[in-house]
């Protein structure tokens, strides 16, 4: 259908130091039904602060890094949650969608965790995996739990910057990363279970007008995580298939960046000087991953 993407290589970053990975497995993920970490951690939510300093989240084990720009591990944060995504607001608030607590602040100085949006309409989330910002400050995010093709109940929602929570989808199977357009006329959705993208077309209103499939893609687990270029082209990391894309803003497959490290890529975002490299976590590894790609990326609000 397409011509084969063009590969593109890449290459370590930085590890997790050996003395920051665990050997055992929490007792709640144990009981959940959850496996083994065989590296000790699993990165997710790569978004980088004004100073450029990366942040990532440790799922199982509720932690939080900062990467220096020269790859350097620090623990910001340890709680007793599941971050899962991160995002740092145009005024330099740090926000993190946990799975098991909503979605919080981090003060990073401290490491302390405020909840900021815990239910709505007092109904407890499902389990919230990631999320993004406007450029209003309005902010977007996911909520997944458990949800995929035989329950496809997965939620997206808008919490305006005047603090409202909209519902603005409940029907998904599996959502996952999430990225406005440039116009923020259009929010992409990654559906994983479906193995999808989905596109979300803004009404003058404000709610959603006729949602439909950006991108049918196959194997792996799905897409997760996602980031944007300055054309509007999709950057999509897929889980088992150790690949990022990069389609165009037509839905056309360009690139494939391959990882080094893992077939377990889980998250993708833009950075660099010249924001032309993009930054992956690579969770089978435990290794942050980075590639010089050839189109110029549009760094969201949490790279500004």
């Amino acid at each position: 259908m397409f011509a084969p993407p063009q590969l593109i290589e890449t290459e370590v970053f930085a590890a997790v130091p050996q003395n920051l990975r665990k050997s055992h497995v929490p007792p709640e993920r144990i009981a959940a039904g959850g496996g083994g970490i065989p590296a000790g951690s699993f990165l997710e939510g790569p978004s980088f602060d004004r100073a450029g300093n990366l942040y990532v989240v440790d799922i199982p084990y509720g932690r939080i890094f900062r990467l220096s720009p020269q790859g350097k591990f620090d623990v910001v944060a340890e709680y007793d949650g599941e971050p899962n995504g991160l995002r740092i607001h145009k005024d330099g608030r740090i926000f993190v969608a946990d799975h098991k607590l909503g979605i919080v602040l981090l003060d990073p100085a401290t490491g302390s965790i405020t909840p900021v949006i815990t239910r709505y309409h007092r109904e407890h989330f499902k389990g919230v995996n990631d999320l993004t910002f406007a450029s209003n400050g309005d902010l977007y995010f996911t909520d997944q739990g458990q949800s995929d093709m035989s329950d496809p109940t997965g939620r997206v929602y808008r919490y305006t910057a005047a603090g409202v929570l909209q519902k603005l989808a409940d029907c998904v199977p599996s959502p996952n990363g999430l990225v406005l357009n440039a116009k923020e006329d259009t929010l992409f959705v990654a559906a994983t279970r479906s193995n999808q993208v989905w596109r979300l077309p803004f009404a003058p209103d404000g709610t959603i007008a006729r949602m439909g499939v950006q991108i049918q893609m196959s194997g792996g687990r799905g897409p997760d995580g996602m980031t944007i270029d300055e054309h509007d082209g999709l950057v999509v990391a897929h889980p088992d298939m150790g690949a990022v894309w990069i389609f165009s803003h037509r839905g056309e497959p360009l690139y494939r960046v391959q990882s080094c490290g893992s077939d377990l890529v889980t998250n993708v975002a833009f950075g660099g000087p010249d924001r032309k490299t993009i930054y992956i976590t690579d969770s089978g590894s435990g290794c942050v991953l980075t590639a010089r790609v050839p189109t110029a990326g549009r760094l969201l609000y949490s790279h500004m």
